[in-house]
């Protein structure tokens, strides 16, 4: 069973700066049948406008003036995405403001700020309301989707709660916090009332019998789910696609995050994101009462923490690609579609390279302004790249090296770090069909929210 509904009315100072247009109430009047949100991880702007050169330019275009599918949208807006404690932000608070309505600290899984990290104990005293809970409900169907693990967190904010993200399997979790009531991510999937999720992250569910992370050496929760919901169980594409419409699906398609689009070959039994977002609409459409879908791209903020443009840009080609058949099968007239991400990164689009110039590639100046003979130089007599980071794994120590190019290179970064992190820069978000109205100006992220539930008519 779903955990049960729990508000929590406190107002943070951080929480209530908004600007006049944000702060104005959403209706509660339903407006909507079904509400789909994507959200592109780590999809800062930088990143949608590599993107959209990038696409164009797979296409023969010289690829600045290309759009991309959500780009048509009528209605955007800039969006704030700091945490109450953190400055630059992290996904699982991020997405909990928008699957809750309220923001928190950087860790935590549907939890308010008040509670510590890391505490069980004090985290079951400040659970948040999700809004699946409440479309649920209202009879609604629900369903996530990420190319990430099921457990990640982007898509556990839409059914779970902890106050460490890292707790996606129960031998995870710190011995002294055992045993005090709190379970974790994976089994709060496995106990809850979706309908559908699709997602990476096998290890979670098995014991180590099966090459699992879990405890219990012989745990099979896949198992445990299919005798509870009467629901199908898939590991591949092929797989879900034979699955019997009119029954729940749970799909787990590789051990821990599913592969990059880039590295994906002929042999590649797991379906894409286009693949599971079009089961997952056409199955939950069938609810005469709506649905509630998240779709999740989690490998582009993967690319990005790797230092690695080309692998974030192709993970988000196949993200627009999503989009497009959400928004080629749905009705606009009942599906409030929303496309935003959850934080940026400290991704650059550098130099003044001439128009059409590869965007993965060396920075080429326009004729008449720079090199005549090939790629221009930095000071230190090398060429260099468009495409870049403030920091990450491809820090440069000493002498420079002439920059890699081409999809799965490593671009050249500022500040030695392990991992590229993210930036705290607003993000977009884009909103198409009814109640898209209420996107615009600047908002704060757990606004998302309040357009979701007020399209829904699901509002306190």
């Amino acid at each position: 069973m779903a955990m049960p509904l729990a508000g929590c009315t406190t107002a943070y100072a951080q929480d209530t700066v908004e600007t006049a247009a944000s702060a104005e109430p959403v209706t509660k009047e339903r407006k909507a049948k079904n509400v789909i949100l994507f959200i592109g991880d780590g999809m800062g702007i930088s990143t949608i406008t590599a993107m959209r050169i990038y696409a164009g330019q797979k296409q023969g275009q010289t690829g600045e003036e290309y759009v991309l599918p959500f780009e048509t949208f009528d209605n955007v807006a800039l969006v704030k995405t700091y945490n109450v404690n953190a400055q630059v932000p992290d996904s699982a608070g991020t997405a909990t403001a928008m699957n809750s309505g309220r923001k928190t600290n950087i860790g935590f899984i549907g939890i308010g700020p008040e509670a510590a990290r890391g505490d069980c104990v004090g985290g079951q005293q400040h659970p948040l309301p999700l809004l699946s809970e409440k479309a649920k409900a209202r009879g609604m169907a629900v369903g996530v989707v990420s190319t990430a693990r099921i457990t990640h967190a982007t898509p556990a904010a839409v059914y779970a709660r902890s106050t460490d993200r890292n707790w996606e399997a129960d031998a995870w979790i710190p011995e002294d916090q055992r045993g005090s009531g709190c379970k974790d991510i994976a089994r709060q999937l496995v106990d809850s009332d979706l309908d559908l999720a699709l997602g990476g992250g096998l290890g979670g569910f098995f014991g180590s019998d099966k090459g699992g992370r879990r405890l219990e050496a012989g745990a099979d929760l896949p198992a445990e789910w299919v005798a509870r919901t009467g629901g199908t169980f898939v590991t591949d594409a092929a797989g879900l696609a034979a699955a019997p419409l009119g029954a729940p699906v749970l799909g787990l398609f590789s051990p821990s995050h599913m592969t990059y689009t880039a590295q994906r070959t002929e042999d590649t039994a797991e379906p894409t994101l286009t693949a599971m977002t079009a089961e997952a609409i056409k199955r939950l459409a069938g609810n005469p009462d709506g649905y509630y879908l998240m779709v999740e791209a989690g490998r582009i903020d993967h690319g990005h923490h790797e230092g690695k443009a080309g692998l974030a840009l192709e993970d988000g080609l196949e993200f627009a690609r999503a989009i497009q058949w959400a928004l080629d099968n749905t009705d606009p007239e009942e599906t409030l579609i929303l496309v935003t991400a959850d934080h940026s990164h400290v991704f650059t689009i550098a130099g003044y390279p001439k128009r059409g110039n590869p965007i993965l590639g060396l920075v080429v100046a326009p004729e008449g302004e720079g090199e005549d003979d090939g790629p221009m130089l930095a000071e230190d007599g090398k060429p260099y790249t468009t495409l870049g980071y403030a920091n990450g794994p491809g820090a440069v120590s000493g002498e420079r090296p002439v920059p890699d190019t081409g999809v799965t290179a490593a671009q050249q970064a500022l500040v030695p770090t392990g991992s590229e992190t993210h930036a705290g820069e607003d993000v977009a978000l884009y909103a198409h069909g009814p109640g898209a109205e209420d996107v615009r100006g600047v908002m704060e992220q757990d606004r998302i929210y309040d357009v979701m539930a007020g399209a829904l008519g699901l509002q306190d």
